[in-house]
C-alpha cells in the first residue's frame, strides 16, 4: 500500500477533479507493478496498472495476484468503464483498500461487487496516509464543499506588507515554487478584488509539470467582487455575497479544492467564519521590527485569550530559507 501511496503522487495534477489514486499489483511471483489514475477520461488507476503489468510480464500476469489501491474501486460507468469489471475480468484473487469512497455513486457497492465475485476484500490499510493525501476529495465528496487551502506568506513577526504597502518578495524563489504547486494541485483560486485593483495578479500556476510531461490545467480564478476590465485575471469568475454561500456553489461546481489567496481582510473573512481547512503559511527569516506592518489578518479579532482557536501542525517544510508550516483544525 505504501508504494501505492506513493503512486498516487504522481496522479495529482493529472486526475483532478477526480481523485488522485494509486495502485500496486503484486503477482504470485512477488513481481510488483504500480500505475496510477490518468487525466479525466482516461484510465483510472486499477486498469492503468493492470495495463502496466500485462505490458512488463504477460497477458495473465494479474491471474491470482493481490492488487492494493488507495481509494475503493468504482462500480459504475462513467468516462470510463467500472474498475471492478477490470479487476474481476483479469482474475485477481484479493484486493486491499486503504479507504471506502464517500461519493454516493460508489460508497461501498465497489467493494460489494468485488466480494460478490469471489475476490477476497481487506479496507483501512494505510488509511491514515491516504486519509491526508486524498483530504481534498473526501472532503468534498462527504460535505459538498470544496476543500479551502488559505496560502499566506509573513515574517517571523506576523507582517506581510511594509508600512508602504511593499509586500514582493517577503519569501524566496523556493517557497513562490512550493505555492504555484498548490495553485496547481487547486480547482479554483479565490482573491479579493481590493488584491486585484492592488496588484493586479494573473492567478495562474507557472512552471509546474504534471505527470505526463505537460503543463496541469488552469484552475478557475475566483474574485470577490468586480474585477477591473482590463485586469490580468480575466477571465475570472466574479462573485458576492456572503461567503459561506460561495463556498457553496463552487462545490455545486465540482470544485474540489480552493486556494485562497486574497489580501488580509480575504484571509481574516474565511478564517473568522470557519471555511478553511488547511492554512499554509510560508515564513520568511525576517523581521519588520515594528507594529506598523500590514498583517497576516485585517480587522477585529478574538478579545481574550480564551476565544483563540488552537490549531494542529500537520507538516513542517524546509523552502530554502523559508519556512512552511501547514496547520489544520483539531478534530472535533
Amino acid at each position: 500500500m505504501t508504494a501505492a501511496v506513493e503512486a498516487a503522487t504522481s496522479a495529482r495534477l493529472l486526475a483532478p477533479p477526480n481523485p488522485w489514486v494509486g495502485a500496486c499489483l503484486v503477482a504470485t511471483d512477488g513481481q510488483q507493478f504500480t500505475g496510477f489514475t490518468q487525466r479525466p477520461g482516461g484510465r483510472h488507476a486499477e486498469p492503468h496498472v493492470l495495463a502496466v503489468a500485462r505490458k512488463e510480464a504477460g497477458p495473465d500476469v494479474a491471474h491470482s495476484a493481490t492488487l492494493y489501491v488507495t481509494l475503493e474501486p468504482c462500480s459504475h460507468y462513467g468516462r470510463t468503464p467500472p474498475c471492478c469489471d477490470a479487476i474481476i475480468e483479469a482474475g485477481v484473487s484479493r484486493v486491499v483498500v486503504g479507504v471506502l469512497d464517500p461519493d454516493p455513486n460508489v460508497a461501498g457497492s465497489g467493494i460489494a461487487a468485488l466480494r460478490d465475485a469471489g475476490i477476497k476484500v481487506d479496507v483501512g490499510v494505510e488509511a491514515a496516509a491516504v486519509e491526508q493525501q486524498l483530504a481534498p476529495y473526501l472532503h468534498h465528496r462527504r460535505t459538498g464543499r470544496p476543500y479551502v487551502v488559505l496560502k499566506l506568506a509573513a515574517t517571523v513577526d506576523g507582517q506581510t506588507a511594509a508600512p508602504d504597502g511593499t509586500s514582493q518578495w517577503i519569501t524566496g524563489e523556493a517557497a513562490r515554487a512550493d505555492a504555484h504547486r498548490i495553485r496547481a494541485e487547486s480547482d479554483a483560486i479565490v482573491v479579493g478584488a481590493g488584491t486585484v485593483r492592488a496588484d493586479n495578479p494573473r492567478l495562474t500556476a507557472r512552471n509546474i509539470v504534471a505527470a505526463d510531461g505537460t503543463p496541469p490545467r488552469s484552475p478557475l480564478r475566483v474574485v470577490l467582487g468586480r474585477a477591473p476590465e482590463t485586469a490580468a485575471v480575466h477571465p475570472c469568475q466574479e462573485m458576492t455575497g456572503d461567503l459561506p454561500a460561495i463556498v457553496d456553489e463552487l462545490g455545486k461546481q465540482g470544485i474540489v479544492q480552493v486556494m485562497v489567496e486574497g489580501g488580509a481582510t480575504v484571509a481574516a473573512s474565511f478564517h473568522q467564519a470557519g471555511l478553511v481547512d488547511r492554512y499554509v503559511v510560508y515564513l520568511a527569516p525576517a523581521f519588520m521590527g515594528g507594529s506598523d506592518g500590514l498583517g497576516l489578518f485585517h480587522g477585529p479579532g478574538v478579545t481574550t485569550l480564551s476565544e483563540m482557536e488552537r490549531l494542529s501542525f500537520a507538516a513542517m517544510k524546509q523552502l530554502g530559507s523559508d519556512v512552511r508550516l501547514d496547520l489544520v483544525r483539531l478534530p472535533s
